[in-house]
């Protein structure tokens, strides 16, 4: 599992990320960057998309790092709609997308990573075109879509009510 400290620092904030996410979808239906949680996941995952810059298993830049700037981009974007107060509710609605979407591309490389080195000496998975991955990715993308459609909704009720 030879990871460097880099790797360890990037896989225990990513975790830290994972599980902010989580909490706040619990708790607000959606990654909610006024409340700690989606405070929490906004830097983790900033953190955790830069430093995946400094990582490379397989030598030099690659998919993992194309994920990591998207990642990047699309959670300071959405930052940067939630700052501002004064925007439409459509910004809210792609807010609420945009980090919901960054959450699921954080997972594709999580789900490959943690399938393909986990259990030690006998992992989940042979590698990245694995089925497993694939079956599992695909279950991570139908719940996005569920999610996403089902964030939309509440957030389009709440808009009626005010």
């Amino acid at each position: 599992m030879a990871l460097t400290a880099l790797g360890i620092f990037h896989t225990i904030i990513g975790i830290a990320a994972i599980v902010a996410a989580i909490v706040s979808f619990v708790r607000f239906g959606k990654i909610n960057l006024t409340q700690l949680s989606g405070k929490i996941y906004f830097y983790t995952t900033t953190i955790t998309a830069l430093t995946a810059l400094g990582i490379s298993k397989h030598g030099g830049f690659n998919a993992g790092h194309v994920f990591s700037v998207f990642i990047f981009i699309l959670v300071v974007v959405a930052f940067w709609l939630s700052v501002k107060r004064s925007a439409s509710i459509k910004a809210r609605y792609v807010e609420n997308f945009l980090l919901s979407f960054s959450f699921f591309l954080s997972l594709i490389p999580t789900v490959n990573e943690t399938f393909t080195r986990v259990p030690l000496g006998h992992p989940l998975a042979k590698g990245p075109s694995d089925p497993l991955i694939s079956k599992t990715l695909l279950v991570l993308f139908i719940a996005f879509i569920a999610g996403a459609v089902y964030q939309y909704i509440k957030q389009r009720r709440m808009a009626k009510l005010n």
